[in-house]
């Protein structure tokens, strides 16, 4: 019988990109969690591609786009403004980084 190889298995650090050392991991990963936020708020108020076009003074292609997560043409800020017109508040907070060695972070939390 075959000895079992061994699986190294390496934690995530919570943000894939980074994980797989992609440039910009931190605006990527800022990215994907906005779009998410987006996504879930679109689905919750039952808005067809059309309707979120419009809402959101897109053509539908892009709304496409932001529903597959393909965000390669949309900035953190537009997606903010996006939040706002879907009636939600952003709230940005600036603290001191945690005790680490590595650079800030940025985090998106959805309530």
């Amino acid at each position: 019988m075959a000895k079992p190889s061994r699986i190294r298995i390496t934690p995530s650090s919570g943000n894939i990109f980074a994980d797989l050392k992609l440039p910009n991991a931190e605006e990527k990963h800022t990215k994907v969690r906005l779009a998410v936020a987006i996504n879930k708020i679109l689905e919750e108020k039952g808005l067809r591609q059309e309707a979120a076009a419009k809402l959101l003074e897109l053509n539908q292609p892009k709304i496409s786009a932001l529903v597959n997560y393909q965000l390669e043409g949309f900035s953190v800020e537009r997606l903010l403004r996006f939040l706002n017109a879907l009636d939600r508040d952003v709230e940005i907070v600036i603290r001191r980084k945690r005790q680490s060695k590595g650079p800030g972070t940025i985090l998106v939390t959805a309530a």
